[in-house]
């Protein structure tokens, strides 16, 4: 499994409110995302950053997603260059299924 954490400045400060109104204009296309596990969305404290923070099955799963359309559309949509951390993840604990998933 490999999690990846992209970030972007915003444009202008949201609240929380704000943030989760405009992220829910896109996580539907998320749902059903093949290699996609999860996705976290976040907002930093101040409300100046945001992105989400990715599990995926594998590193090709994610790089299939992280194309320069998708770029393109985030920069068009946030008027911002995403930053994209790549990290390699072992070991979940997932505390709902109550299960430790190994890839």
């Amino acid at each position: 499994m490999i999690t990846v954490i992209v970030e972007f400045k915003l444009p202008q400060t949201l609240s929380r409110e704000q943030a989760q109104a405009t992220f829910q204009g896109t996580a539907a296309k998320y749902q059903g995302m093949p290699g996609l596990i999860r996705k976290y969305y976040f907002l930093s404290a101040d409300g100046n950053r945001a992105g989400g923070i990715y599990l995926w099955n594998s590193r090709a799963d994610a790089d299939r997603v992280y194309t320069e359309e998708w770029k393109a559309f985030v920069r068009g949509k946030y008027a911002s260059e995403p930053s994209l951390t790549y990290l390699e993840c072992p070991l979940v604990v997932d505390n709902l299924t109550h299960e430790i998933i190994a890839d």
